[in-house]
């Protein structure tokens, strides 16, 4: 039997650009792909756009329930859109793997910011745990 996962989380766009400046690349590189840093500077709003990636990692994370342990690195997730303009997710090391186990083959992700906030949504179908 499946089941929709859903998780959400919302992140402060000062919070992230504090991070850029205080760890600058040690940071982007820790935490964001090649690609997605690349989709980010390509805009007039980089902080926004990191803080939305941001946001949706968390997201599939706890979608997932699983939170950041083990041996999961943030760039195990990476979201880049496709040519219409819409987010989309490829799963990587430990984060794949949760994803197999739970039975998950797509995420669907949607991410929206100000200037203050980035907030995104993710959604999934999944095997229904057995108790």
């Amino acid at each position: 039997m499946e089941m929709i996962a859903h998780g959400i989380d919302l992140v402060d766009c000062p919070r992230i650009e504090q991070m850029v400046q205080r760890h600058g690349e040690r940071f982007l590189d820790r935490v964001f792909t090649a690609s997605e840093q690349a989709y980010a500077e390509a805009s007039r709003n980089t902080v926004e756009k990191l803080a939305g990636r941001f946001a949706a990692k968390e997201a599939i994370l706890k979608l997932m329930g699983t939170g950041w342990r083990g041996k999961i690195a943030w760039t195990d997730i990476e979201i880049v859109n496709n040519a219409a303009g819409q987010p989309e997710v490829t799963l990587a090391g430990q984060v794949k793997e949760i994803a197999e186990r739970l039975g998950i083959k797509h995420i669907s992700v949607s991410i929206t910011h100000t200037a203050n906030f980035a907030i995104a949504s993710a959604v999934a179908l999944t095997r229904m745990q057995q108790h």
